[in-house]
């Protein structure tokens, strides 16, 4: 039985594309928190030593091999190489305590873009005070901002609202950020919430609203896209292909921004497109129930201007 689940284990890990989302999306739940899974092998492991199970524990080498192959390189230190720009994603949270507190603790990083969530009409004035001296350009729709050491321009709305939602739903915002190599397409969008229920993964809204921005994407005229947000769900979530099979996915680190108490997945990210994400890490807690993602960035310099 030891050498089965082992076997089993290696399996879900190896091919967990193949397990059916048809049904209760149990396969976007697994890959939701598929690093986990390698917590089999050392609780197999024990259990084959207390059986005295040699053949076990010669097969329980099988997912461990997986394991380090799927995931192995998130747990290297990445150094901090040559970048042209930086950029912080947080999920603030609507019910944030300290909107002025935590706008101080993103910018300790001096990044070149802050891009925020689930800000409210009450906290929005607080982060625009205390961003607007490091962060002279910004430009929110709806609950999502962005701020910018850069000038911004063509800002627009970017509908991502599924079916169902009710209007005045505005979680997506595009603006064009002037940089010193040229003009690279902004996107911060926050995707609907998933919800872990009896039968399943309840994931609709945020694969459909992932489609919709994966369009959206697409369709940008610019070559160097950077994509800012909180997408309920991780690069491993096949939800998020339309999104993440047309960007540079966030690093190889693991960096679990939610919860904050206890952090098991990163579902905040900074994609990209004809430029490279690089130097993943998560900042210290604010007042949200997420941690703050920052990366480095290094631009393409093929990019069209």
């Amino acid at each position: 039985m030891l050498a089965s689940l082992a076997v089993l284990t290696a399996a879900l890990l190896a091919f967990h594309s193949a397990v059916p989302n048809t049904v209760g999306r149990f396969g976007s739940l697994l890959e939701t928190f598929l690093p986990w899974l390698g917590l089999a092998v050392p609780l197999l492991a024990v259990l084959a030593v207390l059986r005295r199970s040699v053949t076990a524990l010669v097969i329980l080498l099988l997912p461990a091999a997986v394991w380090g192959h799927l995931f192995g390189g998130r747990l290297l230190a990445e150094g901090r190489g040559a970048h042209d720009l930086t950029a912080v994603q947080h999920n603030v949270s609507d019910v944030n305590a300290d909107p002025t507190g935590t706008a101080r603790a993103l910018i300790r990083t001096a990044p070149d873009f802050v891009a925020l969530e689930e800000l409210t009409p009450a906290a929005l004035p607080a982060y625009e005070r205390a961003l607007a001296s490091d962060y002279p350009y910004h430009a929110v729709e709806g609950t999502v901002g962005l701020w910018s050491r850069h000038p911004l321009s063509a800002v627009r709305p970017v509908d991502i609202r599924p079916e169902g939602i009710e209007e005045g739903w505005n979680r997506g915002v595009r603006s064009t950020a002037r940089t010193p190599w040229g003009d690279v397409a902004v996107y911060v969008a926050h995707l609907p919430s998933v919800r872990l229920r009896w039968n399943g993964l309840g994931s609709g809204w945020r694969d459909e609203s992932a489609g919709l921005l994966g369009a959206a994407v697409v369709a940008e005229n610019l070559d160097r896209v950077i994509l800012l947000g909180d997408f309920n769900g991780t690069v491993d979530d096949r939800g998020l292909e339309p999104v993440t099979s047309r960007m540079d996915s966030t690093g190889q680190a693991f960096a679990f921004s939610w919860p904050a108490s206890f952090p098991v997945s990163r579902i905040d990210h900074v994609m990209a497109r004809s430029a490279t994400v690089t130097n993943v890490r998560t900042l210290p807690a604010t007042g949200s129930d997420h941690l703050p993602v920052a990366v480095d960035i290094r631009l393409d310099r093929g990019g069209r201007r």
